[in-house]
């Protein structure tokens, strides 16, 4: 009798994550605005150190000691207490994995960003999803869906896919009303695009409690998607439990060279928030203006808006559009989203030619 191993029935349940595709569906490159890749690529500083890394043969610092102390102080984090891994995804995915197993549930927005269900499966909890607020995150829609059954509320902030943002004073409310013993992870994968006064207080909540966890990333803003590095800060606790399970070695000696560099180049940072900042609202007064034609942009915080397409012109014929005019972005049916397009903010160049496309495309309609 022949047999094979079996999953776990509730690894079975997972649905692969799927990333932002950067050709069309004849296989040709296009313009990627699918993944939310920094245009402006990388810091020289951190080009630069690329080749200054250590020796290849060697295993790199298993604690990125340098690193973690370059975090520490631009964020005003105690280095300590702060936790690398292969991008946020992984301190996502080791979160879940450390806090909640069978017979647990996670609890996420719906339109949160698809990781957060992946996290919970992959540990054999239940994901429990809340409903939005107009395509946002609804703070007493989370806390009525928590159970003694909790045990991790994942928040991304700003939201992705949506861009949304909760102020200081809503995550605030969230975490006050959590139980102690749940674990509010706040995922800040974006939150470099913010202006400083924007600061949605998470930071120091991680500092003052025992049960929130902040994680961020260098795949963004800093330009080294390509590099997978992310770090978390919480409570000692927290970070002792992270550290158990995260993979050894989990950034190379090249990637901790350059995120080093490029905490360092804080200019580069600047300059990329500031022309976020004035793409994406053209963008967003270029796409308002075809609100008579069905289009509709939400607002965004990141570095990215994601547009409803609620008249004749479809969510569908408008990523094809784009696709013959030369760019890939991110439709959305496979997250529920099937009349909205997520697109990345680019160039001015670029920005100005999809606007044009789709206005083109949405008159024609």
């Amino acid at each position: 009798m022949s047999s094979a191993p079996t999953p776990k029935s509730w690894i079975s349940a997972i649905h692969a994550y799927v990333p932002g595709k950067s050709a069309g569906a004849d296989g040709q490159p296009l313009i990627k605005l699918s993944a939310n890749e920094n245009p402006l690529g990388t810091s020289l500083a951190a080009l630069a150190a690329r080749t200054q890394a250590a020796e290849p043969s060697r295993y790199p610092d298993p604690d990125s000691k340098a690193l973690r102390a370059a975090i520490g102080a631009c964020h005003g984090v105690d280095p300590a207490l702060v936790v690398m891994g292969t991008g946020s995804d992984e301190i996502l995915h080791i979160a879940a994995q450390g806090y909640a197993g069978p017979g647990d549930e996670v609890i996420y927005v719906r339109y949160g960003f698809s990781v957060y269900d992946i996290a919970a499966r992959r540990c054999g909890a239940t994901p429990v999803v809340a409903p939005d607020a107009d395509f946002g995150t609804d703070v007493d829609a989370l806390l009525g869906l928590v159970s003694e059954r909790t045990r991790v509320v994942f928040v991304a902030n700003p939201n992705n896919p949506t861009g949304s943002f909760l102020p200081k004073g809503e995550i605030a409310r969230l975490h006050a009303a959590l139980p102690g013993d749940v674990l509010l992870v706040v995922d800040q994968a974006y939150a470099e695009y913010l202006a400083p006064e924007d600061d949605d207080g998470a930071l120091a909540l991680a500092a003052a409690h025992a049960n929130v966890l902040v994680t961020r990333t260098f795949s963004k803003i800093y330009g080294l998607a390509g590099e997978r590095i992310g770090w978390g800060t919480g409570a000692p606790a927290i970070i002792d439990t992270l550290n158990r399970i995260r993979g050894p070695f989990n950034i190379s000696g090249t990637g901790q060279a350059m995120a080093l560099a490029a905490v360092g180049d804080q200019a580069f940072v600047s300059a990329a928030r500031e022309h976020n900042a004035r793409e994406r609202a053209r963008f967003v007064d270029a796409m308002g203006a075809l609100g008579n034609h069905g289009l509709r942009p939400l607002p965004s915080e990141a570095n990215f808006v994601l547009i409803l397409f609620e008249g004749k012109l479809t969510a569908e014929a408008a990523y094809n559009g784009l696709a013959d005019a030369g760019y890939i972005v991110r439709w959305l049916p496979g997250q529920g989203l099937p009349q909205a397009l997520r697109i990345t903010i680019g160039t001015s160049a670029q920005m100005d030619e999809i606007a044009t496309v789709l206005r083109r495309m949405a008159e024609a309609a």
